[in-house]
């Protein structure tokens, strides 16, 4: 894998061009600031195509993944929408030996909490995600959510977070309520109709796209879903990498 910007006479690859885990999470570091960072990591196909067959791993290749574990690894949470917890098969974050002396100096705990948005919370609550994590998982939700379920997801060890009115979750709301636990840097895996809320609250500061050299045509989603903002928002190219024509892309609110 190599670096194509920024520039540099430098490379934290070794000689066969591989990036040790220590490379990549300096690489993909989250700023030094007081406040949130809400990132997003997503694969698209050069056709626009966010999955294949409902799933990202079709679409992805190795350091794809390596990257994608880094990121997980660096975050304090990780926001998911219900649909995709239920076709990805999420599993609560693993603790990870390679970056344990990393999130203790950070003040982390060992692996980050999962964070679910849903409305309706129409989740399996006996699922492992929600019985068997290493951090609790947190479902956000909004106030109007069953009460019913809100009782059986707090009966598994899940911590429910009132994020919006009504069945809906509030984007800027959920980032307040996250971080207001402590939950400061984020790191969002969609999908795509998630994506689009946060894009189009104008919440999310960083998205980290890799470009797979596929096309898969058919009518599969875009990285990003919902109503169109009124006018586009310009991200700035912080870091590209490349290997095998897959792109490492990495962009920034301007």
């Amino acid at each position: 894998m190599r670096r194509l910007f920024p520039v540099t006479d430098l490379t934290p690859a070794d000689d066969e061009g591989e990036w040790s885990l220590d490379a990549l999470a300096d690489a993909y570091a989250y700023p030094e600031q007081d406040g949130p960072w809400l990132r997003a990591n997503m694969v698209s196909t050069l056709d626009g195509a966010a999955q294949h067959d409902g799933r990202s791993q079709p679409i992805s290749c190795e350091n794809d993944m390596r990257i994608f574990g880094t990121l997980r690894a660096l975050a304090d949470v990780i926001v998911v929408g219900a649909e995709t917890v239920r076709m990805e098969g999420y599993r609560p974050a693993r603790a990870r030996e390679a970056f344990a002396a990393r999130r203790a100096a950070a003040g982390q705990a060992p692996a980050p909490a999962i964070a679910v948005v849903s409305g309706s919370l129409d989740l399996d609550f006996s699922l492992p995600l929600f019985t068997a994590p290493l951090v609790p998982t947190l479902v956000l939700t909004g106030a109007g959510a069953p009460p019913g379920r809100i009782t059986e997801a707090c009966a598994v060890g899940a911590q429910v977070v009132i994020a919006g009115e009504g069945s809906r979750v509030d984007p800027p709301r959920a980032v307040r309520e996250l971080a207001a636990r402590g939950f400061r840097r984020l790191l969002t895996e969609g999908g795509p109709r998630l994506l689009g809320q946060f894009v189009a609250a104008g919440v999310l500061d960083e998205i980290c796209l890799t470009l797979s050299p596929m096309l898969t045509a058919g009518d599969a989603q875009r990285i990003a879903g919902g109503p169109s903002v009124a006018v586009p928002e310009r991200f700035v190219l912080a870091s590209l990498l490349e290997e095998a024509g897959f792109l490492f892309t990495r962009y920034r609110q301007g």
